[in-house]
């Protein structure tokens, strides 16, 4: 089956309603929601999206809490590194 759109892509389903801006937002969101991620338990790229926020590895059939759109948010990174780094301080004083 050829492809049928360039520049619409997966938002393609819904033609020239809702205007170009937010079928750019739409598009981004769920290609990346769709996208396979790599696994932090396995490390295989085979982490799907289930349902809002939760994420199954299909090789080591792990379960884990994730985003809602991609699995892991600019948010939960910073709130690691700065638990690593309150980690390395108690543990030097």
């Amino acid at each position: 089956m050829g492809k049928r759109t360039k520049k619409a892509g997966i938002t393609g389903k819904f033609g020239t309603r809702y205007g170009s801006s937010l079928r750019k937002v739409i598009k981004k969101i769920e290609i990346s929601q769709h996208a396979k991620y790599e696994c932090p338990f396995c490390g295989k790229n085979t982490v799907k999206r289930k349902c809002v926020g939760i994420w199954d590895c299909r090789a080591c059939r792990k379960r884990m809490a994730g985003g809602a759109y991609v699995l892991s948010t600019p948010a939960a990174a910073d709130v690691r590194t700065t638990l690593t780094r309150v980690k390395r301080n108690a543990q030097i004083a």
